[in-house]
């Protein structure tokens, strides 16, 4: 069972998939003998833990990092052993599941302040300036 914070969600562990492969990383001899690599599956498309609104909003964040079929796929070969692989993977998977639930803050409207906006208009008459000085004599105008 994944505990998915401050959601409080919790996702049963028939829901994911794991398999192992070959790492890849460290590991001299044994790499060519051990199935070291983690790789975890999760469906978000058939996943019951998830509300319609939170499969939405995962699906908004999520989307270009899921297959056709609607898995996340998760891999790790960090560390020399199988355990430590798949345990990687799921704080992976809690990290990037809790991130993409998460609410995106609501912009507040900000005006610009008076300082800001009278140093504004003085840069821009300063470079207006500069601009009517590059003129010829009889086109510059000085106001």
């Amino acid at each position: 069972m994944i505990l998915i914070h401050p959601h409080e969600i919790q996702i049963p562990d028939s829901e994911f998939e794991l398999t192992y492969a070959r790492s890849s990383g460290p590991g001299g001899q044994n790499v060519n003998k051990v199935n070291s690599k983690a790789i975890l599956r999760w469906n978000l498309f058939e996943t019951e833990s998830l509300g319609l609104d939170l499969k939405a909003r995962a699906l908004a964040r999520l989307g270009d990092q899921l297959t056709t079929e609607g898995d996340l796929v998760i891999m790790s070969d960090r560390f020399r052993d199988q355990i430590r692989n798949r345990e990687d993977c799921f704080e992976k998977f809690q990290a990037l599941l809790s991130s993409a639930l998460a609410r995106p803050k609501k912009r507040k409207k900000t005006k610009p302040s008076r300082g800001s906006q009278r140093r504004a208009k003085e840069d821009k008459s300063r470079h207006s300036e500069k601009k009517a000085a590059r003129g010829k004599g009889a086109l510059r105008r000085d106001w």
